[in-house]
């Protein structure tokens, strides 16, 4: 498991906060854990109203993300950088999505001054976060796969239908578990 990759929650993980969400791993360290953002739960706040400076930049559904239970009013920004475009400080490039540019923006930086680095960003209130081991271990009970991402996954334009379309790409038999009831009791 390595920062740029998925973790895909199972239909056998039950955990409200995680039930059939994407998560994009921005970190995964031995000695510190795994840090992600959900990228499927977007919230009914614009981006307008809370920094509006980023309206412009922001990919639609133009809305604050829920990126996780943890510090819920911590802000983090992805940034979906232009291919060829100039590197920027503000700017950290997440290693490890095939194909594309995904990135870390600061929020401090002016949203013009990064127009030539950056195509669209995506705010996240909050994070998913798991002490050392703790991620490894909900893999091997079967409440996560592991998947590679591609850059658009974080910018989706209908993260309702994430968790299908991922799973669907990948051909069975994950693929068979985006058609499962979310619940099965009432099937």
């Amino acid at each position: 498991m390595r920062a740029g990759q998925l973790v895909v929650a199972t239909p056998a993980l039950s955990d409200p906060n995680f039930a059939r969400t994407v998560v994009l791993l921005l970190q995964v360290d031995p000695d510190d854990g795994a840090l992600g953002l959900v990228l499927n739960r977007p919230t009914g706040t614009d981006v307008d109203e809370v920094l509006p400076a980023w309206a412009d930049l922001s990919a639609g559904p133009p809305v604050v993300f829920t990126g996780g239970p943890v510090q819920p009013n911590a802000a983090i920004c992805l940034g979906h950088g232009r291919v060829g475009g100039p590197s920027a400080p503000a700017y950290s490039e997440i290693e490890g999505v095939p194909g594309g540019a995904i990135g870390t923006v600061d929020l401090d930086t002016a949203p013009e001054s990064l127009s030539a680095t950056v195509a669209e960003v995506r705010l996240f209130a909050g994070y998913a976060g798991w002490s050392p081991g703790q991620l490894e271990a909900e893999v091997e009970e079967g409440a996560w796969w592991v998947l590679d991402a591609l850059p658009a996954d974080a910018f989706d334009s209908r993260p309702d239908q994430l968790w299908q379309r991922i799973l669907r790409r990948q051909g069975p038999p994950i693929a068979f578990a985006a058609s499962y009831p979310p619940d099965p009791a009432l099937n």
